[in-house]
């Protein structure tokens, strides 16, 4: 089994800036890539960034370039997604997934998920 846990949700206003990091554990830890997505609801989950474990390879969708960033902490089984300079069409619930694609941008290419953490961003 394995499992991810998402952290670091919250309110800010627009502009500023949050942190959300997910810790993987069990099998989690053994996949290829790890993701950000994020879902409003009566919408599709959409991917937000992506990190490959062994070169560190990184995807962005294009709404996030320049404002986010990943990394993953292999050594920890971390993953984190610093955001900055936020709008309020980012508000949205985030999760963190593991999968064994790269590059996975769709929900169907990620084996484990976490449960999600909500980022509001206040206009």
């Amino acid at each position: 089994q394995g499992q991810l846990v998402e952290s670091g949700g919250g309110l800010v206003q627009a502009g500023g800036s949050l942190t959300l990091s997910c810790e993987a554990s069990g099998r989690t830890a053994s996949r290829h890539s790890m993701a950000w997505f994020r879902q409003v609801p009566g919408k599709e989950r959409e991917i937000v960034a992506a990190v490959r474990w062994t070169t560190g390879e990184t995807y962005y969708r294009d709404s996030a370039k320049g404002r986010f960033t990943i990394s993953g902490i292999i050594t920890m089984n971390m993953m984190t997604l610093q955001m900055s300079n936020l709008k309020s069409e980012d508000t949205a619930v985030y999760y963190c997934a593991a999968g064994s694609v790269w590059i996975g941008k769709t929900p169907s290419s990620y084996d484990y998920w976490g449960q999600g953490t909500q980022v509001t961003v206040s206009s």
